[in-house]
């Protein structure tokens, strides 16, 4: 156990494309430390540990505490970075709505995509020697947009010196789930004009405007055949819309609702609450294979300014984008 007690931390450590805990991690491997008191923790937090630092809890230590010397200095910029992980991921429905994440090290990618016709999704019997069918797949024309989204810190280590690491890290949460939020709409504005390549959404008009019906939603549902109708995106007025369907106040859904918060259409499809989206308009879709999310790198804090105590202006960013992968797979209900 002794390994993690030597490790000299410094500014090299952060690497692009790479977090400070994988670093220590590989200086420091977890599995070490199976059946220990230590057992459980990641590297970050063995040098948290090491250094007596207590980020959360009734006991959190001040944020001068980080400073105290330069080896614990340099995790400064981790647990920032990490605190505002963790704001991205409580309440977060993107996970729910993506098909696949993928993490590039450069800021230039070209997704892949196949445009089935009506032919190719029959899969029709082979005759013995027959050619079988094909289905093509090709990279997209245009490059996938990405978004670097963020918030600077402003502030002086003289101000936030005597704060506790549990406050400063609910302000933290609070960038993080700006940042989510703003990555939302992006994914929306996806899914409804498409990424670029020609591939928006194809509306479907509800029976009358103004309203939401069980049938508009079995007419999407037949739109959607082949792909399976399994997530519905809301704006606000939609959302009272479809909760005030009597199918939606059967005893089974109401149970759901009320138990777990978790809501469910009559269609199984899971419903969830985006406010951006544009009034008028439903988002339903495949989430297997509609969206892809595309990131260059975790969240990159300004290491230097922070470590060196100048916290003023210091830039903590996301950078990720979105694209369509099967344009089918989603159709948009106007109403």
């Amino acid at each position: 156990m002794a390994i993690f007690e030597n490790l000299t931390i410094e500014k090299g450590m952060y690497q692009s494309g790479k977090s400070l805990t994988d670093t220590l991690e590989k200086l420091d491997p977890s599995e070490n430390y199976t059946g220990t008191s230590l057992e459980g923790l990641d590297a970050f937090g063995r040098q948290l540990k090491r250094f007596d630092i207590h980020v959360s809890g009734k006991g959190s230590d001040c944020v001068e505490k980080f400073f105290q010397t330069s080896n614990s200095a340099a995790l400064f910029p981790e647990y920032v970075s990490r605190a505002v992980m963790q704001g991205m991921e409580q309440n977060d429905i993107i996970p729910d709505i993506v098909a696949t994440i993928t993490n590039i090290d450069g800021m230039d990618y070209r997704s892949v995509a196949s445009v089935p016709t009506e032919e190719d999704k029959s899969l029709k019997v082979v005759a013995e020697g027959a050619t079988i069918p094909q289905t093509i797949v090709k990279t997209q024309e245009n490059l996938v947009k990405l978004h670097k989204r963020g918030r600077m810190l402003v502030s002086s280590y003289e101000a936030l010196r005597f704060q506790r690491l549990d406050l400063f890290t609910v302000t933290l949460n609070q960038i993080g789930a700006y940042i989510r939020r703003a990555q939302l709409s992006d994914a929306v504005a996806v899914l409804v004009n498409g990424d670029g390549n020609s591939n928006p959404s194809e509306p479907v008009q509800a029976t009358d405007s103004g309203s939401i019906t069980y049938a508009d939603l079995l007419k999407v549902w037949g739109k959607l055949t082949p792909y399976e109708f399994n997530t519905i995106l809301a704006p606000t007025d939609a959302m009272k819309k479809l909760l005030d369907m009597n199918e939606m106040k059967d005893a089974a859904a109401g149970l759901n609702f009320q138990g777990t918060g978790k809501m469910v259409t009559p269609l199984g499809a899971s419903l969830f609450h985006v406010p951006s989206i544009e009034s008028t308009k439903l988002i339903c879709f495949d989430k297997n294979c509609a969206l892809e999310m595309v990131q260059a790198g975790d969240v990159v804090t300004d290491y230097d300014k922070l470590i060196d105590r100048q916290l003023e202006r210091a830039a903590i960013t996301c950078t990720a984008g979105f694209a369509k992968i099967f344009s089918g797979a989603t159709k948009l209900l106007i109403y």
